[in-house]
Protein backbone atom coordinates (compact mmCIF):
# COMPACT_ATOMS: atom_id res chain seq x y z
CA UNK A 1 0.00 0.00 0.00
CA UNK A 2 1.66 2.84 -0.59
CA UNK A 3 1.28 6.61 1.48
CA UNK A 4 -1.99 8.42 1.42
CA UNK A 5 -2.77 11.49 2.64
CA UNK A 6 -5.38 14.01 3.42
CA UNK A 7 -4.87 16.64 1.06
CA UNK A 8 -6.45 19.99 2.44
CA UNK A 9 -6.67 21.54 -1.07
CA UNK A 10 -8.42 19.20 -2.69
CA UNK A 11 -10.37 17.51 0.69
CA UNK A 12 -9.96 14.16 -0.15
CA UNK A 13 -6.88 11.34 0.45
CA UNK A 14 -4.60 11.24 -2.25
CA UNK A 15 -2.12 8.77 -3.24
CA UNK A 16 1.52 10.70 -2.33
CA UNK A 17 3.60 10.86 -5.43
CA UNK A 18 6.53 12.85 -4.72
CA UNK A 19 7.77 15.23 -7.67
CA UNK A 20 11.07 13.65 -7.68
CA UNK A 21 11.14 10.11 -7.68
CA UNK A 22 12.59 8.58 -3.94
CA UNK A 23 12.72 11.95 -2.40
CA UNK A 24 10.51 14.15 -0.50
CA UNK A 25 10.65 17.83 -0.43
CA UNK A 26 8.44 19.44 2.73
CA UNK A 27 7.77 22.82 4.39
CA UNK A 28 6.63 23.68 8.02
CA UNK A 29 5.27 26.42 9.48
CA UNK A 30 7.48 26.58 12.80
CA UNK A 31 6.89 29.34 15.40
CA UNK A 32 6.73 32.94 15.50
CA UNK A 33 9.03 33.66 18.77
CA UNK A 34 6.92 35.35 20.48
CA UNK A 35 6.35 34.11 23.83
CA UNK A 36 7.30 30.41 25.82
CA UNK A 37 6.08 27.71 23.74
CA UNK A 38 3.21 25.42 24.74
CA UNK A 39 1.95 21.74 23.78
CA UNK A 40 -0.25 23.27 21.57
CA UNK A 41 2.66 24.70 19.62
CA UNK A 42 5.06 21.85 19.45
CA UNK A 43 2.15 19.69 18.22
CA UNK A 44 2.55 20.52 14.71
CA UNK A 45 6.62 19.89 15.30
CA UNK A 46 6.31 16.70 16.63
CA UNK A 47 3.32 15.48 13.80
CA UNK A 48 5.79 16.81 10.84
CA UNK A 49 8.49 14.85 12.56
CA UNK A 50 6.55 11.15 13.02
CA UNK A 51 5.33 12.07 9.17
CA UNK A 52 9.49 12.24 8.16
CA UNK A 53 10.35 9.64 10.44
CA UNK A 54 7.85 7.60 8.59
CA UNK A 55 8.44 8.77 4.78
CA UNK A 56 12.54 8.18 5.97
CA UNK A 57 11.47 4.67 7.14
CA UNK A 58 9.33 4.07 3.94
CA UNK A 59 12.85 4.70 2.13
CA UNK A 60 12.41 8.74 1.05
CA UNK A 61 15.36 10.99 0.98
CA UNK A 62 13.43 13.59 3.00
CA UNK A 63 14.28 17.48 3.30
CA UNK A 64 12.39 19.11 5.79
CA UNK A 65 12.50 23.14 6.20
CA UNK A 66 10.58 24.25 9.72
CA UNK A 67 11.32 28.27 9.55
CA UNK A 68 11.37 30.75 12.08
CA UNK A 69 9.55 33.53 12.27
CA UNK A 70 11.29 36.38 13.61
CA UNK A 71 9.80 39.52 12.72
CA UNK A 72 6.15 39.82 13.50
CA UNK A 73 3.93 42.92 14.81
CA UNK A 74 3.31 40.81 18.01
CA UNK A 75 6.92 39.74 18.86
CA UNK A 76 7.35 44.07 18.36
CA UNK A 77 4.52 44.65 20.68
CA UNK A 78 5.85 42.10 23.34
CA UNK A 79 9.18 43.41 23.62
CA UNK A 80 8.36 47.15 23.34
CA UNK A 81 5.98 46.34 26.25
CA UNK A 82 8.95 44.63 28.31
CA UNK A 83 11.51 47.19 27.21
CA UNK A 84 13.70 44.78 25.54
CA UNK A 85 15.47 44.82 21.87
CA UNK A 86 12.78 42.73 19.48
CA UNK A 87 15.94 40.82 18.42
CA UNK A 88 17.00 39.62 21.81
CA UNK A 89 13.39 39.12 22.76
CA UNK A 90 12.44 37.23 19.65
CA UNK A 91 16.38 35.16 20.06
CA UNK A 92 15.59 34.25 23.63
CA UNK A 93 12.28 33.00 22.78
CA UNK A 94 13.62 30.74 19.14
CA UNK A 95 15.84 29.21 22.06
CA UNK A 96 12.95 28.44 24.40
CA UNK A 97 11.46 26.60 20.92
CA UNK A 98 14.69 25.32 20.35
CA UNK A 99 14.85 23.66 23.45
CA UNK A 100 11.26 22.02 23.76
CA UNK A 101 11.49 20.56 20.27
CA UNK A 102 15.09 19.03 21.16
CA UNK A 103 13.14 18.01 24.75
CA UNK A 104 10.34 15.61 23.04
CA UNK A 105 12.73 14.23 20.24
CA UNK A 106 11.96 16.03 17.61
CA UNK A 107 15.04 15.33 14.83
CA UNK A 108 16.44 18.65 13.99
CA UNK A 109 15.06 20.06 10.52
CA UNK A 110 17.24 19.82 7.24
CA UNK A 111 17.61 23.79 7.51
CA UNK A 112 15.80 26.19 9.73
CA UNK A 113 15.66 29.66 8.02
CA UNK A 114 14.67 32.57 10.24
CA UNK A 115 12.47 35.51 8.49
CA UNK A 116 15.21 38.47 8.66
CA UNK A 117 17.80 36.39 6.95
CA UNK A 118 15.50 36.49 3.66
CA UNK A 119 14.77 40.05 2.52
CA UNK A 120 16.29 39.81 -0.43
CA UNK A 121 13.91 36.87 -1.47
CA UNK A 122 11.09 38.69 -0.33
CA UNK A 123 11.96 41.80 -2.04
CA UNK A 124 12.57 39.87 -5.42
CA UNK A 125 8.83 37.76 -5.14
CA UNK A 126 7.30 41.22 -4.61
CA UNK A 127 8.62 42.64 -7.49
CA UNK A 128 7.90 40.23 -9.22
CA UNK A 129 3.98 40.42 -8.58
CA UNK A 130 3.94 43.97 -9.16
CA UNK A 131 5.58 42.94 -12.45
CA UNK A 132 2.67 40.84 -13.12
CA UNK A 133 0.12 43.11 -12.57
CA UNK A 134 -0.54 40.95 -8.93
CA UNK A 135 0.49 43.70 -6.21
CA UNK A 136 0.58 47.17 -6.11
CA UNK A 137 2.23 50.36 -4.05
CA UNK A 138 0.33 52.54 -1.80
CA UNK A 139 1.48 55.13 0.44
CA UNK A 140 4.96 53.13 1.54
CA UNK A 141 2.97 49.86 1.95
CA UNK A 142 2.87 47.17 -0.92
CA UNK A 143 -0.70 44.98 -1.26
CA UNK A 144 -1.67 41.63 -3.07
CA UNK A 145 -4.55 42.54 -4.93
CA UNK A 146 -6.62 39.27 -4.14
CA UNK A 147 -9.58 39.87 -7.21
CA UNK A 148 -5.90 39.53 -9.70
CA UNK A 149 -6.00 35.66 -8.19
CA UNK A 150 -9.07 33.94 -9.34
CA UNK A 151 -7.84 30.59 -7.75
CA UNK A 152 -7.84 32.48 -4.30
CA UNK A 153 -9.88 30.89 -1.53
CA UNK A 154 -9.68 27.21 -2.88
CA UNK A 155 -7.22 26.34 -0.34
CA UNK A 156 -9.66 27.20 2.72
CA UNK A 157 -12.63 26.65 0.85
CA UNK A 158 -14.35 30.31 1.06
CA UNK A 159 -15.57 32.56 -1.34
CA UNK A 160 -13.54 35.56 -2.32
CA UNK A 161 -16.43 37.96 -1.09
CA UNK A 162 -16.91 36.35 2.35
CA UNK A 163 -13.46 36.57 3.50
CA UNK A 164 -11.68 39.33 6.36
CA UNK A 165 -8.18 39.54 6.14
CA UNK A 166 -7.96 40.63 10.00
CA UNK A 167 -5.40 43.39 9.36
CA UNK A 168 -7.66 46.44 10.41
CA UNK A 169 -8.78 49.36 8.76
CA UNK A 170 -6.24 50.52 6.12
CA UNK A 171 -6.38 54.33 3.90
CA UNK A 172 -4.04 52.71 1.46
CA UNK A 173 -6.07 49.13 0.25
CA UNK A 174 -7.97 49.68 -2.98
CA UNK A 175 -9.97 46.87 -1.56
CA UNK A 176 -10.16 45.78 1.73
CA UNK A 177 -9.66 42.08 0.62
CA UNK A 178 -6.01 42.76 -0.84
CA UNK A 179 -3.20 41.51 2.51
CA UNK A 180 -0.15 43.44 2.99
CA UNK A 181 3.03 42.22 1.48
CA UNK A 182 5.65 44.93 2.81
CA UNK A 183 5.02 47.05 5.50
CA UNK A 184 5.99 50.77 5.16
CA UNK A 185 8.63 51.63 8.31
CA UNK A 186 7.43 53.18 11.38
CA UNK A 187 9.53 55.38 14.11
CA UNK A 188 11.69 53.02 16.47
CA UNK A 189 10.53 50.12 14.42
CA UNK A 190 13.25 47.74 12.98
CA UNK A 191 13.08 48.36 9.08
CA UNK A 192 15.02 47.37 5.31
CA UNK A 193 14.98 49.31 2.59
CA UNK A 194 13.55 48.28 -0.65
CA UNK A 195 12.99 49.94 -4.25
CA UNK A 196 9.76 51.32 -2.65
CA UNK A 197 11.18 52.77 0.87
CA UNK A 198 12.29 51.57 4.38
CA UNK A 199 9.83 48.59 5.85
CA UNK A 200 9.56 45.48 6.92
CA UNK A 201 7.53 42.25 5.43
CA UNK A 202 4.36 40.95 6.35
CA UNK A 203 3.97 37.45 7.54
CA UNK A 204 2.41 35.70 4.59
CA UNK A 205 5.17 36.74 2.20
CA UNK A 206 8.55 35.29 4.83
CA UNK A 207 7.20 31.99 4.09
CA UNK A 208 6.20 31.87 0.97
CA UNK A 209 9.91 33.74 0.07
CA UNK A 210 11.73 30.86 2.46
CA UNK A 211 9.92 28.13 1.16
CA UNK A 212 10.62 28.56 -2.84
CA UNK A 213 14.73 29.60 -1.48
CA UNK A 214 15.16 25.96 -0.10
CA UNK A 215 12.87 23.60 -1.74
CA UNK A 216 12.40 25.18 -5.45
CA UNK A 217 9.17 26.78 -7.02
CA UNK A 218 7.43 23.55 -6.39
CA UNK A 219 7.75 20.94 -3.52
CA UNK A 220 5.68 18.28 -1.98
CA UNK A 221 4.39 19.18 1.01
CA UNK A 222 3.50 22.09 2.76
CA UNK A 223 2.54 21.59 6.49
CA UNK A 224 0.93 23.63 9.41
CA UNK A 225 -1.79 23.85 12.46
CA UNK A 226 -5.40 23.84 11.56
CA UNK A 227 -5.05 27.74 12.31
CA UNK A 228 -3.07 28.42 9.48
CA UNK A 229 -5.13 27.70 6.60
CA UNK A 230 -6.93 30.92 6.35
CA UNK A 231 -5.75 33.45 6.08
CA UNK A 232 -1.99 32.45 6.29
CA UNK A 233 -1.65 29.08 4.00
CA UNK A 234 -4.10 30.91 1.46
CA UNK A 235 -2.17 33.69 1.30
CA UNK A 236 0.64 32.06 0.79
CA UNK A 237 -0.58 29.93 -2.32
CA UNK A 238 -2.57 33.01 -3.89
CA UNK A 239 0.87 34.67 -3.79
CA UNK A 240 3.37 31.89 -4.75
CA UNK A 241 0.86 30.88 -7.40
CA UNK A 242 0.31 34.20 -8.82
CA UNK A 243 4.28 35.09 -9.69
CA UNK A 244 4.57 31.89 -10.85
CA UNK A 245 5.32 29.45 -8.97
CA UNK A 246 2.93 25.90 -8.73
CA UNK A 247 4.55 25.89 -5.09
CA UNK A 248 3.04 23.20 -2.56
CA UNK A 249 1.35 19.81 -3.97
CA UNK A 250 0.04 18.57 -0.86
CA UNK A 251 -1.11 20.62 1.69
CA UNK A 252 -1.79 19.13 5.34
CA UNK A 253 -2.75 20.38 8.26
CA UNK A 254 -2.63 19.24 11.87
CA UNK A 255 -5.37 19.62 14.28
CA UNK A 256 -5.28 22.00 17.58
CA UNK A 257 -4.63 21.16 21.71
CA UNK A 258 -7.54 22.58 23.22
CA UNK A 259 -8.78 23.12 26.82
CA UNK A 260 -12.66 23.54 27.75
CA UNK A 261 -13.25 23.07 23.81
CA UNK A 262 -11.23 26.48 22.54
CA UNK A 263 -7.22 26.16 20.99
CA UNK A 264 -5.34 26.47 22.98
CA UNK A 265 -3.55 30.16 23.05
CA UNK A 266 -1.71 32.71 24.96
CA UNK A 267 -4.55 35.62 24.41
CA UNK A 268 -7.15 32.92 26.05
CA UNK A 269 -5.01 32.13 28.70
CA UNK A 270 -5.53 28.93 28.71
CA UNK A 271 -1.86 27.25 28.03
CA UNK A 272 0.61 25.31 29.63
CA UNK A 273 4.22 25.76 29.07
CA UNK A 274 6.93 22.76 28.13
CA UNK A 275 8.55 23.40 31.30
CA UNK A 276 5.45 23.59 33.37
CA UNK A 277 4.70 19.78 31.41
CA UNK A 278 8.03 18.65 31.81
CA UNK A 279 8.09 18.73 35.60
CA UNK A 280 5.04 16.42 35.79
CA UNK A 281 5.81 13.94 33.00
CA UNK A 282 9.11 13.12 30.84
CA UNK A 283 9.63 14.16 27.10
CA UNK A 284 9.35 10.58 26.14
CA UNK A 285 5.97 10.59 27.98
CA UNK A 286 4.54 14.17 26.39
CA UNK A 287 5.40 13.07 22.85
CA UNK A 288 3.86 10.21 23.49
CA UNK A 289 0.43 12.13 24.68
CA UNK A 290 0.76 14.51 21.84
CA UNK A 291 1.73 11.73 18.61
CA UNK A 292 -1.09 9.11 19.77
CA UNK A 293 -4.00 10.53 17.92
CA UNK A 294 -4.43 11.57 14.65
CA UNK A 295 -2.80 14.61 13.87
CA UNK A 296 -5.91 16.01 12.35
CA UNK A 297 -7.87 15.24 15.21
CA UNK A 298 -8.10 17.76 17.89
CA UNK A 299 -6.78 16.87 21.59
CA UNK A 300 -8.80 18.07 24.52
CA UNK A 301 -6.33 18.64 27.21
CA UNK A 302 -6.91 17.25 30.88
CA UNK A 303 -5.03 15.75 33.55
CA UNK A 304 -6.31 12.20 33.29
CA UNK A 305 -5.90 11.73 29.65
CA UNK A 306 -2.62 12.74 30.10
CA UNK A 307 -2.54 10.42 32.78
CA UNK A 308 -3.91 7.68 30.88
CA UNK A 309 -1.90 8.14 28.51
CA UNK A 310 1.31 8.01 30.70
CA UNK A 311 0.58 4.76 31.62
CA UNK A 312 0.00 3.53 28.64
CA UNK A 313 3.43 4.38 27.52
CA UNK A 314 4.44 2.57 30.83
CA UNK A 315 3.13 -0.16 29.99
CA UNK A 316 5.17 0.07 26.17
CA UNK A 317 8.86 0.34 28.33
CA UNK A 318 8.18 -2.01 30.73
CA UNK A 319 8.18 -4.91 28.74
CA UNK A 320 11.28 -3.75 26.53
CA UNK A 321 13.05 -3.67 29.28
CA UNK A 322 12.03 -6.70 30.96
CA UNK A 323 13.30 -8.32 27.51
CA UNK A 324 16.47 -6.65 27.67
CA UNK A 325 17.22 -7.38 31.58
CA UNK A 326 15.98 -10.99 31.22
CA UNK A 327 17.12 -12.07 27.57
CA UNK A 328 19.25 -9.47 26.60
CA UNK A 329 19.18 -5.81 24.54
CA UNK A 330 16.83 -6.25 21.92
CA UNK A 331 17.15 -4.81 18.73
CA UNK A 332 15.40 -2.91 16.18
CA UNK A 333 13.47 -5.20 13.73
CA UNK A 334 14.38 -4.23 9.65
CA UNK A 335 10.77 -4.52 9.02
CA UNK A 336 7.78 -3.28 11.12
CA UNK A 337 4.65 -5.41 10.99
CA UNK A 338 2.45 -5.56 8.07
CA UNK A 339 -0.31 -3.56 10.22
CA UNK A 340 1.46 -1.07 11.23
CA UNK A 341 2.92 -0.06 7.83
CA UNK A 342 -0.40 -0.14 6.79
CA UNK A 343 -1.92 2.31 9.12
CA UNK A 344 1.20 4.79 8.99
CA UNK A 345 0.39 4.48 5.13
CA UNK A 346 -2.98 5.46 5.74
CA UNK A 347 -2.92 9.49 6.27
CA UNK A 348 -0.18 8.47 9.25
CA UNK A 349 -3.18 6.44 11.33
CA UNK A 350 -1.01 6.50 14.42
CA UNK A 351 -4.33 5.57 16.72
CA UNK A 352 -3.79 2.46 14.56
CA UNK A 353 0.07 1.92 15.12
CA UNK A 354 -0.38 2.23 18.51
CA UNK A 355 -2.81 -0.18 18.70
CA UNK A 356 -0.23 -2.52 16.72
CA UNK A 357 2.20 -1.74 19.32
CA UNK A 358 -0.14 -3.05 22.36
CA UNK A 359 -0.91 -6.05 20.78
CA UNK A 360 2.80 -6.91 20.27
CA UNK A 361 3.41 -6.04 23.64
CA UNK A 362 0.74 -7.95 24.97
CA UNK A 363 1.90 -11.17 22.86
CA UNK A 364 5.47 -10.23 23.95
CA UNK A 365 4.46 -10.25 27.72
CA UNK A 366 3.01 -13.70 27.31
CA UNK A 367 5.64 -15.24 25.57
CA UNK A 368 8.25 -13.66 27.84
CA UNK A 369 6.03 -15.71 30.68
CA UNK A 370 5.76 -18.68 29.33
CA UNK A 371 9.61 -18.81 28.51
CA UNK A 372 9.99 -18.07 24.92
CA UNK A 373 12.82 -16.69 24.74
CA UNK A 374 12.60 -16.42 21.12
CA UNK A 375 8.67 -14.83 20.55
CA UNK A 376 9.72 -12.23 23.31
CA UNK A 377 12.88 -11.07 21.45
CA UNK A 378 11.17 -11.16 18.31
CA UNK A 379 8.20 -9.19 19.72
CA UNK A 380 10.51 -5.83 21.59
CA UNK A 381 12.39 -5.72 18.36
CA UNK A 382 9.08 -5.01 16.52
CA UNK A 383 8.23 -2.50 19.09
CA UNK A 384 11.47 -0.89 19.33
CA UNK A 385 11.05 -0.38 15.31
CA UNK A 386 6.93 1.01 15.65
CA UNK A 387 7.89 2.90 18.45
CA UNK A 388 11.15 4.47 16.77
CA UNK A 389 8.83 5.86 13.59
CA UNK A 390 7.17 7.53 16.39
CA UNK A 391 9.96 8.62 18.18
CA UNK A 392 9.35 7.12 21.42
CA UNK A 393 11.41 4.04 21.52
CA UNK A 394 12.00 3.16 25.28
CA UNK A 395 15.85 2.45 24.24
CA UNK A 396 16.58 5.20 22.03
CA UNK A 397 20.01 6.84 24.26
CA UNK A 398 17.74 10.24 24.62
CA UNK A 399 15.06 8.81 26.46
CA UNK A 400 17.00 6.02 28.38
CA UNK A 401 17.70 9.23 30.76
CA UNK A 402 16.18 10.01 34.20
CA UNK A 403 13.48 7.41 35.50
CA UNK A 404 14.55 4.35 34.01
CA UNK A 405 18.50 4.72 33.40
CA UNK A 406 21.20 2.31 31.69
CA UNK A 407 23.64 2.53 35.26
CA UNK A 408 23.94 -0.12 37.45
CA UNK A 409 21.68 0.74 40.38
CA UNK A 410 18.49 1.55 37.62
CA UNK A 411 19.46 -2.50 36.07
CA UNK A 412 19.44 -3.93 39.41
CA UNK A 413 16.39 -2.24 40.67
CA UNK A 414 14.93 -3.89 37.44
CA UNK A 415 15.79 -7.11 37.82
CA UNK A 416 14.62 -6.80 41.40
CA UNK A 417 11.36 -5.57 41.21
CA UNK A 418 10.36 -7.52 37.80
CA UNK A 419 11.28 -10.65 40.01
CA UNK A 420 9.07 -9.60 42.98
CA UNK A 421 6.56 -9.48 39.99
CA UNK A 422 7.09 -12.83 38.80
CA UNK A 423 6.30 -14.41 42.31
CA UNK A 424 3.06 -12.15 42.33
CA UNK A 425 1.95 -13.17 39.15
CA UNK A 426 2.95 -16.78 40.17
CA UNK A 427 1.24 -16.56 42.85
CA UNK A 428 -2.75 -14.90 41.43
CA UNK A 429 -2.39 -17.57 39.11
CA UNK A 430 -2.26 -20.43 41.93
CA UNK A 431 -4.82 -18.32 44.22
CA UNK A 432 -2.67 -17.39 46.56
CA UNK A 433 -3.88 -13.69 46.98
CA UNK A 434 -2.31 -13.62 50.20
CA UNK A 435 0.81 -14.24 49.06
CA UNK A 436 -0.15 -11.54 46.05
CA UNK A 437 -1.65 -8.56 48.25
CA UNK A 438 1.82 -9.14 50.21
CA UNK A 439 4.58 -8.87 47.61
CA UNK A 440 1.86 -5.70 46.56
CA UNK A 441 2.38 -3.91 49.94
CA UNK A 442 6.22 -5.02 50.42
CA UNK A 443 7.08 -3.11 47.08
CA UNK A 444 4.45 -0.28 48.36
CA UNK A 445 6.45 -0.12 51.69
CA UNK A 446 9.32 0.48 49.30
CA UNK A 447 8.14 3.33 47.68
CA UNK A 448 6.86 1.23 44.74
CA UNK A 449 3.58 0.95 42.97
CA UNK A 450 2.09 -1.76 41.14
CA UNK A 451 -0.74 -0.85 38.25
CA UNK A 452 -2.16 -4.34 36.63
CA UNK A 453 -3.64 -3.68 33.24
CA UNK A 454 -4.83 -6.22 30.87
CA UNK A 455 -1.00 -6.32 29.33
CA UNK A 456 0.45 -7.16 32.73
CA UNK A 457 1.41 -5.52 35.85
CA UNK A 458 3.49 -2.35 35.74
CA UNK A 459 5.53 -0.51 38.23
CA UNK A 460 6.80 2.99 38.67
CA UNK A 461 8.13 5.23 42.01
CA UNK A 462 5.43 6.81 44.13
CA UNK A 463 5.89 10.49 43.26
CA UNK A 464 8.30 10.42 40.21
Amino acid sequence: MSVRLFDTATRELRDFVPLRAGAVSMYVCGATVQGLPHIGHVRSGLNYDVLRRWLTRSGYDVTLVRNVTDIDDKILRKAAAAGRPWWEWAATHERAFAAAYEALGCLPPSIEPRATGHVTQMVELIGRLIDGGHAYVSGGDVYFAVRTFPDYGKLSGQRVDDVAQGEGESRTKRDPLDFTLWKAAKPGEPSWPTPWGPGRPGWHLECSAMATAYLGPEFDIHGGGLDLVFPHHENERAQSQAAGDPFARYWLHNGWVTMGGEKMSKSLGNTLSIPAVLERVRGVELRYYLVGPHYRSAIEYSDAALGESVAAYRRIETFVHRVRERIGLPGIAEQVPAQFAAALDDDLGTPGGLAVVHTTVREGNGALDSGDRAGATAAAEAVRAMTAVLGVDPLDGRWVTGERTDDAAAGALTALVEELLERRQAARKAKDFAEADAVRDRLLTAGIAVEDSADGPTWSLKNA
